[in-house]
């Protein structure tokens, strides 16, 4: 088969970042639903996807869309997929999630169920037998309803794409590393622009910012479940994907990239983070307190993800952290701003309405995405005295 369909799962609000990156390794997208975007392209896209690709969650083999209804629709349209074309006889296969909205057939258990028999009925027809050991490679499916109509995928990431495999130690709250680079996706920063996390807890964004700096892919040390799936994706193209993403590391690039925390703990775990990303020598972690946040040099960005409720801190201590937050941002010459947070009072405190904001939801948790953005510096080659106050985007 030369083209594919397929499913890349992201956060939902990080969609737009999402289908840019997709766009931008060179594929057509056909649909774009909350959470999920499909795509189409060659055998090749798929480990050029799951290699490349820093704010998916994980890349679906689209295998089958239909409507359903009811559970005899399901148990019809499902055993209608060419499973054959996917599964080889002795494939190990499962339903392994199944997300419903707005739609007649809403019970996991029952759907995964259902698909499950369908499945099993047609891979009978194909390879005349009633049993079916399943003791070769996985192909975990996943399903989605969206107002009745069922897209089917089979999952090629296996674990989450968010883990890179450089997160060895966490601390209590790490943000997930393709959330984060979605999130600084959304601002206008560039690896050749000042970044500071002043609560950089295990040190996710300055990581993820040094990886694009340094134009680092974050799958490539990692395994993924379709290297085994050789009768579909010969394993040449998992080498080719990664030697293209071998060839783009640029590994002299000049940075400016900071990460503070309070607690030394923390600052440790960034270090041994940074080291098995590659990136400890493209940031700068030092324990420090916000309310030392300072920097001499204009149009710097703060990107960070503070503590909130969700995170161990009174609504006194929150108030007065964010005030700090607020009163340190003032001070920077020309800076912007960008906050995740759940904290419900975070504008109030810092005492300043962000330009833009954004719901995000950081897994289970409703969280908010403010913007302040801080003009943009002049052009190289403006006439000096000229300065460009425009807002960044």
């Amino acid at each position: 088969m030369d083209r594919y369909e397929y499913i890349a799962v992201c956060h939902f609000g990080m969609e737009a970042p999402l289908k840019r990156e997709i766009q931008d390794l060179g594929y057509e997208i056909t649909l774009s639903q909350d959470g999920r975007i499909c795509f189409v392209g060659g055998a090749d896209a798929l480990p050029r996807a799951n290699i490349f690709l820093r704010t998916a969650e994980r890349i679906l083999l689209k295998v089958g869309e239909f409507d359903a209804t009811t559970y005899e629709e399901l148990f019809t349209g499902t055993r209608a997929i060419p499973w054959e074309e996917y599964l080889p006889e002795n494939a190990r296969f499962w339903v392994t999630k199944v997300a419903t909205v707005k739609s007649a057939l809403f019970s996991p258990r029952d759907i995964q169920s259902i698909m499950k028999k369908a499945m099993v009925e047609r891979m009978k027809d194909t390879y005349h037998r009633e049993v079916f050991m399943e003791d070769g490679d996985d192909y975990p499916v996943r399903v989605f309803l969206y107002k009745d109509k069922v897209m089917v995928g089979i999952d090629s990431s296996g674990e989450s794409l968010h883990k890179r495999g450089y997160r060895r130690l966490n601390n209590q709250a790490p943000i997930a590393e393709n959330l984060a680079a979605g999130l600084i996706m959304l601002t206008p920063w560039k690896g050749d622009r000042i970044l500071v996390d002043p609560f950089c807890g295990s040190g996710t964004f300055p990581i993820e910012a040094a990886m694009m700096a340094a134009h680092i892919a974050p799958g490539m040390n990692r395994e993924f479940t379709a290297e085994k799936w050789e009768h579909l994706f010969p394993r040449k193209l998992w080498y080719d994907a990664g030697d293209e993403a071998n060839d783009l590391i640029i590994d002299d690039v000049d940075t400016d990239i900071q990460g503070y925390d309070i607690d030394d703990s923390c600052v440790a775990i960034c270090r041994e983070n940074a080291k098995e990303a590659g990136v400890d020598h493209l940031i700068h972690f030092q324990r420090r307190d916000v309310k030392d946040l300072s920097h001499p040099k204009k149009y710097g960005f703060i990107i960070t993800n503070p503590p909130y409720g969700e995170r161990l801190m009174k609504d006194g201590e929150l108030s007065s952290l964010y005030r700090t937050l607020g009163e340190r941002y003032k001070a920077l010459d020309s800076w912007s701003m960008y906050v995740i947070t759940a904290y419900e009072k975070a504008e109030y405190d810092i005492g300043h309405k962000a330009d833009k904001n954004r719901k995000i939801y950081n897994g289970m948790i409703k969280t908010y995405y403010y913007q302040y953005m801080g003009p943009k510096p002049p052009r190289r080659d403006a006439v000096p005295g000229r300065e460009d106050n425009r807002h960044c985007g």
